[in-house]
């Protein structure tokens, strides 16, 4: 593989989050593959008022990468500032990760600014958003125009872009699987580490909570009746992106607060492997979806896993190789839960996970990247 320079524009260290975590795993690849890169992340990625939750920052040490903390998504004379020294670095390429509208301005200029130096490769997490604004159409279309190519993370997200763009350089790519959380732990030394019963049976909905994630469809499912026989609790380990007492009313109200297990705050990178490695089975009982890295984190630990039917989810997922693909349905929900333990398929499905994940590889990522690139 020839060595490339390369520039990601996006979320990096310190900011939080998927994308984030994403772009650092992205950089090291390239890294460690020897190539040159450079992340160019946000000294102001969100104004506060548009945040909601209790930071956009976190802590820990500094991966190991080139990142320049510089762009301000709300102030035009950065941007030009910021494609000015881009230009400097003389890349290969630039990739560039769009995942809200609300970025479109800042990222499209930059981007616009830079096309014809380089060559500009949009990685689009999403491209109609979970949660639909006005404007949102033109935002995003200001956007795709100022890309040579594009990498789509499921195949829904390259469906939805066909309906923006002819353009013929864009290709679908798996999410690569998330490995910076450490190794995997025993499932009864992980309970331990979360002061958990050792021998119950446990779910868990991990991540940032939305009403887009359907958690409210889990919290039924929890309290039909052969799921509460079974005394299988589940474990809510994120941060409440919306109003928590609905979700403490729903609880209440269906009779299952023994069952469920609040850990209503931001996770850090070294409790992740405690979460995952002590669940049985990893719920993403999502209303909406196109791709998700709670996936990734799964296969990297050997969990099987639980998605509903929307997006990119079930490509991922096989049903009933890895886990289960169900309707947005609790009653659906359930009758996968019951089967699981019924049945006792953690360990088949576990095993098929480690055969699964080695799809997921990042050098095989950046080689398709490469490919893409090649052929513009």
């Amino acid at each position: 593989m020839d060595k490339k320079k390369v520039i990601i524009i996006g979320p990096a260290f310190p900011l939080r989050g998927g994308i984030a975590n994403f772009n650092n795993l992205l950089a090291k690849a390239y890294q460690d593959l020897g190539n040159e890169v450079v992340v160019y992340s946000f000294s102001l990625q969100y104004p506060s008022f548009l945040f909601p939750g209790t930071s956009q920052y976190e802590n820990g040490d500094a991966p190991n990468i080139n990142i320049k903390t510089c762009i301000n998504s709300i102030n035009p004379i950065n941007w030009y500032k910021v494609a000015k020294n881009i230009s400097y670095e003389k890349a290969d390429y630039v990739v560039v990760r769009y995942w809200l509208p609300f970025m479109a301005p800042c990222l499209g200029v930059i981007s616009r600014l830079l096309r014809g130096k380089t060559k500009v490769i949009a990685i689009t997490d999403n491209v109609i958003p979970h949660e639909k604004r006005i404007g949102d159409h033109q935002l995003t279309s200001f956007f795709i125009k100022s890309c040579d190519g594009f990498i789509c993370l499921s195949k829904s997200v390259l469906s939805d872009l066909n309906k923006f763009t002819s353009c013929i350089h864009k290709k679908f790519f798996p999410h690569p699987i998330y490995n910076t959380f450490g190794n995997k732990l025993d499932k009864n030394k992980a309970r331990q580490n979360l002061q958990l019963t050792k021998n119950e049976k446990y779910l868990l909905f991990f991540g940032f909570v939305r009403e887009y994630k359907g958690l409210d469809l889990l919290l039924n499912a929890l309290a039909d009746k052969r799921i509460k026989k079974m005394g299988v609790k589940l474990i809510v380990a994120g941060e409440f992106y919306e109003n928590k007492s609905k979700y403490l009313n729903l609880i209440k109200s269906l009779d299952i607060k023994d069952s469920v297990i609040l850990k209503s705050s931001f996770i850090s990178a070294d409790e992740v492997k405690n979460y995952f490695c002590a669940a049985d089975l990893i719920t993403q009982t999502y209303k909406t979806a196109t791709q998700s890295g709670i996936t990734q984190i799964a296969y990297h630990f050997d969990r099987p896993m639980l998605v509903t039917d929307v997006g990119g989810l079930s490509e991922i997922v096989p049903h009933l190789k890895v886990g289960y693909v169900t309707k947005k349905d609790s009653l659906d929900i359930a009758n996968s839960i019951y089967d699981f333990y019924n049945n006792n398929r953690e360990d088949t499905f576990s095993e098929n996970v480690q055969k699964e994940k080695t799809r997921f590889s990042w050098d095989k990522f950046i080689l398709n990247t490469n490919e893409l690139v090649d052929s513009i």
